[in-house]
């Protein structure tokens, strides 16, 4: 009885999930109310949400629909923010992109994505000229250049119109009375990421808007946040479209700040003057605080809650960044699962516990978000999950609504993240009593520098194009500012030479400054009988060494 017709889904009971009705409410019930503040500039909601309309007009009227890729590199804008709603309005995909790729990266991104538009910031010209250059004069992708009068000086090199029309030029096509379209389906793609994973090449991660809706509805539930916070997007928006924090912002008709480059002073001063009650980052950010002169600080006496992923805080960190005043919960997650999908979840029996004690607590991943459906760590060998005993080691397993849709163009690899029925996240864990998993080792050769990742397959790539190198081998090692940094270990070539100072040197010029290793070590690299790097005793090496 329970499935007779009459009882069939229809408009009035079913409606595709997407973070698009959010800002459509955040600007019906609170227009007036400030959505973004970026420098001297100011946008409400309802401001911005007609922003966010003219731009999807305005694609459309260029030829933008169901399924086009809209490719956009700039940092924290309003341009930024707006893109990750109107974009979807047309139907079309995000393809939000760090800012600091090399050229040959990005040019095999627009080529791979398939994008139509491009939307750039003028500071980043120089890196992304070379890219269109490379893709050739016949590329075909409409280029629209983002003119921030609030970026501050310009880079030397850097300034460049790369297009026929600016940001706001395109803006102004737009009618405001567009008649948007809500997706037909709730699987349909919203945006692509691209991350490094372990080939070397970025793989496209695509995100749908079911996901991209709960995983906004989950960090509002469990961070917590209230009605109308006040954000620093420290964030970058490009980074698993930073953390999904701009949707759940309008969720709960918040103000976001922009921070187009993160500094000490710029987060102490914005916080100080502004009341900030919520930011996120990698622990390289509370890093900067922790560690800021005298004369950049500023004292503050409101709550200041604080995400912190990437690389594992240390518990120092922790401790540190509480002595300042801020409120710090570790969160997990991959480019694959929307950004943190797990969180450290304070207990009511951590009240009162020596901090010493509980940053250690506090240093664990923690247990999935309520829009996790299952989290566990499985053993390697036997798929079976690990007991919870805080020792015995697996891989970090995820399942949920707020997984990816695959890997775009690579249907290989699809199949193997998600074997089994799982996703594979390739990260080796152990389990505490009470569910909480925290990190031990990477399956995959991933090193995480300031919140970013980086390939050691591709630095190991550009060492290798060294005509003095015969072998190359890249680990992280720790590192108190960035977390990790890329270490090299070299055998040469007989009868060549070359100092440590000139393969950076390669490196910086065939690779973003950001991926290129920080320390260079000469000497035989350990290998199995078959001629295999043994990774595990180079990482043990650089983390003594």
């Amino acid at each position: 009885m329970w499935d007779e017709p009459y009882l069939a889904r229809n408009a009035a009971n079913h409606v595709p999930l997407t973070p698009l009705t959010f800002i459509r409410r955040a600007a019906d019930v609170f227009p007036d109310h400030p959505a973004l503040v970026h420098g001297s500039h100011t946008y409400t909601w309802k401001q911005t949400y007609e922003r966010c309309i003219r731009l999807a007009s305005a694609l459309t009227k260029r030829g933008v629909g169901l399924g086009d890729t809209v490719a956009v590199f700039s940092p924290n804008t309003p341009a930024l923010f707006e893109t990750h709603y109107g974009i979807a309005m047309a139907g079309a995909v995000l393809n939000a992109n760090n800012t600091r790729l090399d050229p040959e990266t990005i040019a095999y991104i627009l080529e791979h994505g398939e994008a139509k538009v491009l939307i750039t910031d003028e500071h980043l010209s120089p890196s992304v000229g070379a890219a269109l250059k490379a893709l050739g004069d016949d590329h075909g992708i409409l280029v629209v250049d983002i003119a921030d009068d609030q970026a501050g000086p310009t880079p030397a090199g850097a300034g460049e119109r790369l297009g026929t029309i600016t940001y706001e030029e395109l803006l102004a096509e737009g009618d405001p009375a567009f008649d948007w379209q809500m997706p037909a389906d709730e699987w349909q793609a919203i945006a692509l990421n691209y991350t490094s994973g372990t080939s070397g090449r970025p793989k496209g991660v695509i995100y749908h808007h079911r996901g991209a809706y709960l995983m906004a509805m989950g960090t509002v539930a469990g961070w917590p946040i209230p009605m109308h916070p006040r954000y620093l997007y420290t964030v970058p928006q490009f980074h698993c479209n930073g953390w999904c924090h701009g949707w759940a912002m309008a969720i709960v008709a918040g103000t976001t700040y922009c921070c187009r480059q993160v500094s000490a002073k710029f987060i102490f001063d914005t916080i100080a003057d502004h009341k900030i009650t919520h930011f996120g980052g990698a622990p390289i950010v509370l890093g900067f605080l922790i560690n800021a002169p005298a004369e950049e600080r500023r004292t503050f006496d409101h709550p200041v809650q604080a995400l912190t992923a990437g690389a594992p805080p240390p518990a120092a960190v922790l401790q540190a960044a509480q002595e300042l005043g801020l409120d710090v919960m570790q969160v997990y997650g991959l480019t694959e699962t929307y950004g943190h999908t797990v969180q450290c979840a304070p207990q009511p029996s951590w009240d009162g516990m020596d901090f010493t004690e509980l940053a250690e607590i506090k240093a664990r991943q923690g247990v999935g978000f309520v829009t996790t459906e299952a989290l566990d760590v499985f053993d390697q060998e036997t798929g079976a999950p690990v007991p919870h005993d805080g020792v015995t080691l697996g891989e970090i397993v995820i399942r949920g609504n707020t997984v990816m849709k695959g890997y775009l163009k690579n249907p290989e690899a699809t199949a193997e993240a998600f074997k089994g029925g799982w996703f594979r996240s390739g990260d080796i864990a152990v389990v505490y009593p009470g569910g909480y998993v925290q990190i031990k080792d990477r399956m995959k050769d991933i090193i995480i520098s300031g919140g970013e990742n980086i390939s050691s397959v591709e630095v190991e790539g550009v060492l290798h194009r060294h005509p003095a190198v015969a072998l190359a081998a890249v680990v992280a090692k720790p590192d108190d500012k960035w977390g990790e940094t890329p270490c090299a270990y070299i055998e040469l070539k007989t009868g060549k030479s070359v100092t440590a100072e000139d393969l950076i040197a390669h490196c910086r010029e065939n690779m973003a400054t950001f991926k290129c290793p920080k320390h260079i070590v000469f000497e035989e690299i350990p290998k199995t009988a078959t001629g295999k790097i043994q990774k595990f005793v180079l990482r043990e090496k650089a983390r003594h060494g």
